[in-house]
């Protein structure tokens, strides 16, 4: 990207016209998954014209330009980049708790550019970031797609914030070291304020916490934290500007408050009861429920220094959480992939694909809510989320049958994004 950048600038220098000349990739494997149906077409070829599918069938076109570059894929099956709905590049579950002390103001926005990378090699070509410093995603976006840092497409929420001494707020500190979240919202005014503020500088989502949380002090997972009217508030003015709205609700009153709130998805969900899941069916309101992290944060959160106060909140909810996910998808609510990768390693998000057929999802359904449905929720149907004409040439190919097996997606040896193939690893 940076080359082309470079030759660009200097044929313009020249007074030159650069070529305009279309960069055409042909990809062709042994089947590929048709994730809206959760089937196979065997023999796909796919073509990729300056980073957009223009054709998929099952026969090389014969129009193809002589410098069409050719990528075979023989015994590999091609399925659409991956999407994570909740990430957080600038964190690590290496350093947690207080040992977030040690380390100088700016550590966790370089972190951002590894970890990008990592969920970038691990086949997930859009993540959704929901949290971190100050609107640092922001310039990550724009990093990665100005070509200078190699990562996924970025849809940054800039910051998230909720209400004073809440779970988005600054808690872990005393008040001789009092920071404050500059976003707090303790008013309809206020939230509706705190929207456009953070709108005005880059972010693509809005996020609110809307409950208390796990890994914040001095709140707990199923306190309400934000009141009906304050998430009505932030629905409707980032949907009067057009972006969705993602809410952090583990308690089952905060996750009924922002379904009737009109907000997008439901974060975490984790103690979702029977009326939040009926009104998550009755609204359409997608779930994304993080139902792999616990087994790495009860594995290893004390050597990595999760305090005793936010391990044991994780190990109230984490089953709960996942028993509720079964019954969230019994009863037909709709779900995508958020993985909350920051409380495990990014690069191992694919992880929690085995944990969601487990709690009773069909291999199909795990990669549906990763493609189709997460592409649907962002609202990004024309762009990402399935191989068809029109969209991204984002693809990524694993061996093995992953409509049987879906650890498949725990090790990808290729991904394309926008026809440009960042990793070969056969």
């Amino acid at each position: 990207m940076l080359h082309r950048l470079a030759a660009a600038a200097l044929a313009l220098t020249l007074g030159l016209a650069a070529p305009a000349r279309a960069d055409t990739l042909v990809v062709t494997a042994a089947r590929m998954v048709d994730v809206e149906r959760g089937r196979y077409v065997d023999n796909p070829v796919v073509v990729v014209v300056d980073g957009r599918i223009t054709a998929v069938g099952t026969a090389v076109p014969a129009n193809l330009p002589a410098d069409a570059r050719r990528l075979d894929l023989p015994g590999l099956t091609l399925l659409p980049g991956l999407i994570d709905m909740h990430v957080h590049l600038a964190g690590t579950p290496y350093v947690s708790g207080f040992k977030v002390l040690e380390y100088a103001d700016d550590f966790e926005t370089v972190l951002q550019v590894p970890n990008a990378r990592a969920n970038l090699m691990a086949g997930f070509t859009t993540v959704r970031n929901l949290g971190g410093p100050d609107f640092a995603d922001v310039a990550l976006r724009q990093a990665i797609d100005a070509g200078f840092v190699e990562g996924p497409r970025v849809i940054p929420a800039g910051v998230s914030f909720g209400a004073t001494g809440g779970h988005c707020d600054e808690t872990g500190l005393p008040r001789s070291l009092a920071r404050a979240n500059d976003y707090n919202a303790d008013s309809v005014d206020a939230a509706r304020h705190s929207v456009r503020e953070v709108r005005k500088y880059g972010a693509q989502v809005i996020k609110v916490c809307a409950t208390g949380g796990v890994f914040s002090r001095n709140t707990e997972p199923g306190q309400q934290q934000m009141t009906l009217a304050e998430l009505t508030a932030v629905a409707d003015e980032a949907h009067m500007w057009g972006l969705k709205v993602a809410a952090h609700a583990h308690g089952a009153s905060g996750i009924a408050d922002a379904i009737r709130a009109g907000i997008d998805t439901i974060e975490h969900a984790s103690l979702i009861d029977a009326e939040g899941i009926r009104l998550a069916v009755q609204r359409g309101t997608w779930l994304s429920m993080d139902i792999y992290n616990t087994d790495f944060t009860q594995a290893t959160g004390t050597e990595f220094g999760v305090t005793e106060d936010n391990l044991r909140k994780d190990r109230e909810i984490g089953q709960l959480q996942r028993d509720n996910f079964r019954a969230a998808h019994r009863a037909g609510a709709r779900m995508v992939f958020g993985s909350d990768a920051a409380i495990y390693p990014h690069g191992q998000n694919a992880r929690q694909f085995a944990v969601m057929v487990e709690y009773g999802m069909t291999p199909a359904e795990a990669i549906r809510a990763a493609t189709w449905n997460a592409a649907q929720a962002l609202g990004r149907e024309g762009d990402v989320g399935a191989i068809v004409t029109g969209r991204y040439g984002d693809l990524i190919a694993v061996s093995g049958d992953p409509l049987a097996d879906v650890r498949m997606l725990e090790t990808v040896p290729v991904v394309i994004k926008g026809g440009a193939v960042v990793r070969d690893a056969r």
